[in-house]
């Protein structure tokens, strides 16, 4: 049942970002999709460097800033909250670091992202025993 409720999920929401031109499809349907990658990311903690195939992200040259979204879905684990975010597939690794210094005493100075998820991934995890998903709307994912 999460499984098919997170699938569910995530595309009502995907489909709410076509007029930014980012479109992800589920599996029935027969039109284009662009990639896009997801990461999770603690409550506490925020984007900070992020690198696509020709290195460090440079507005500059791209003449934007790189699309990353804090979708409103997350896990609680071990009495943590890990927010899910979207990226563009241009980008290949991210750099977080804690936005409080309480966290930065506590834990490491930053932490370099290699291996971003697909949206499979993604319902995979929230489908794990040990993930609680909590869902703002349940009404959306219900229709």
């Amino acid at each position: 049942m999460l499984h098919s409720l997170a699938d569910k999920y995530l595309c009502l929401y995907i489909s709410d970002w076509g007029d930014r031109d980012i479109v992800t499809a589920d599996r029935d349907s027969n039109s284009e999709t662009k990639n896009v990658k997801y990461f999770f990311l603690s409550e506490g903690w925020a984007v900070s460097r992020v690198w696509a195939s020709d290195g460090l992200w440079q507005v500059a040259a791209w003449r934007r800033q790189p699309d990353i979204q804090r979708l409103n879905i997350c896990l609680t684990e071990n009495n943590e909250l890990l927010w899910l975010y979207r990226v563009e597939d241009a980008i290949l690794t991210v750099e977080v670091k804690p936005t409080t210094p309480a966290l930065a005493n506590d834990t490491i100075g930053q932490v370099v992202l290699k291996r971003l998820i697909t949206a499979e991934q993604v319902i995979e995890r929230l489908g794990t025993a040990e993930a609680k998903c909590q869902l703002q709307n349940i009404r959306l994912v219900a229709q």
